[in-house]
């Protein structure tokens, strides 16, 4: 930590993603588990996170090549796979000289792997289409393209698809998507990977050869409420408070006007605000951490800062740090009073918050 510098950090805790790791990994123990680390870790760090499980991962998963590529020169040796597949034929030409795992979702895609020699062809996954939507061969149309593109399967070839609603536990497409994907699994013979961390958690039935570990490897379940394992957070995002001040009954505070004190308020403007990636929207009472208790945002985020109300604690002091979500508030929580997601709040965090990386494990 230096000594001129802002104090607002994302403490990271490397520890916690390994015990993450181990922990899901082993609820589905005749699956290899892909640690997915896009979006630079849903904003923890790519490289660290990787490094730190090294010894654990089967493999990562990035979004597209330029984090597979970034991750390669820093080192990482392991198998990278793109979920998005890649943009060329000269992109799938360098998947294979990199190790690179490459996900089809397209027809060009097979087009432009029998451009290639046999020699250059990288590793392939093919996402299939069971109801997401999204990504994926139609499956009316994926019985003739695996027919017709036979001689590109190998034993190492797997069948992927991705579950649209496996945080809700009673609604039964998943079940229809499984079956989709198994019974073509096992019509070819080919491994698959379908579970996500909520698919992992509570749907077993979707356990596949591959399984792909996101958001639960940071601490975060879906549903949040799930007992099967314990998670840790990952992420404890802090910042200090940069001053204090004493507001009357009938006193606003910040932009609008939008919040007015119901009595003699100690405010506390704390260093973080939507530029760093603390939500705008938040709502009042949007919980925060101090001293061992919960404080309450007021008024609207601003670009750099937010003000809490910190009336009932007994002594608060200009550069006390306070938690905006971490190891005492979930992140779920904070998510769900700016109306969004963890996911989001994670991924967001701003380049101008210093990541802060711990670990006492050896790993």
């Amino acid at each position: 930590m230096k000594l001129f510098e802002r104090q607002t950090y994302a403490h990271i805790n490397v520890d916690a993603a390994v015990n993450n790791f181990r922990k899901m990994a082993a609820l589905a123990n005749n699956s290899q588990t892909l640690a997915v680390i896009k979006a630079d870790a849903y904003g923890h760090g790519a490289v660290a996170i990787a490094k730190a499980l090294t010894s654990d991962a089967h493999g990562f998963a990035v979004a597209f090549i330029d984090e597979a590529i970034q991750l390669r020169e820093q080192g990482i040796e392991q198998p990278i796979l793109l979920l998005e597949g890649v943009m060329s034929r000269d992109e799938m030409k360098l998947a294979h000289e990199k190790n690179f795992w490459v996900m089809l979702h397209r027809s060009e895609h097979f087009d432009w792997l029998l451009t290639l020699d046999a020699g250059q062809r990288p590793h392939i996954w093919i996402k299939v289409d069971t109801g997401m939507h999204r990504l994926g061969i139609e499956f009316s149309e994926i019985d003739s393209l695996l027919t017709a593109h036979s001689e590109l399967l190998r034993d190492s070839t797997v069948l992927c698809s991705h579950l649209a609603c496996a945080d809700e536990p009673d609604n039964g497409f998943t079940l229809q998507q499984t079956k989709k994907l198994t019974d073509l699994a096992n019509q070819y013979g080919l491994a698959f990977s379908l579970a996500n961390s909520a698919g992992i958690l509570q749907w077993p039935i979707s356990h596949g050869s591959w399984n792909r570990l996101g958001i639960a490897l940071y601490g975060c379940a879906q549903p949040p409420t799930n007992k099967l394992v314990e998670l840790q957070p990952v992420m404890t995002l802090s910042a200090p408070i940069i001053a204090l001040r004493t507001l009357e009954k009938g006193d606003s505070v910040g932009y609008g006007q939008s919040w007015v004190a119901q009595r003699t308020t100690t405010l506390a403007t704390v260093a973080i605000g939507y530029a760093d990636g603390y939500p705008r929207h938040a709502s009042a009472n949007t919980p925060a951490w101090l001293h061992g208790k919960r404080i309450a945002l007021v008024g609207r985020v601003s670009m750099d800062m937010s003000s809490f109300d910190v009336t009932d604690l007994p002594q608060v002091e200009v550069n006390d740090k306070v938690e905006l979500w971490g190891e005492h508030l979930s992140v779920a929580e904070v998510a769900e009073c700016a109306s969004t997601i963890s996911y989001e709040l994670l991924t967001r965090i701003s380049p101008r918050v210093k990541r802060i990386y711990t670990s006492t494990a050896e790993h």
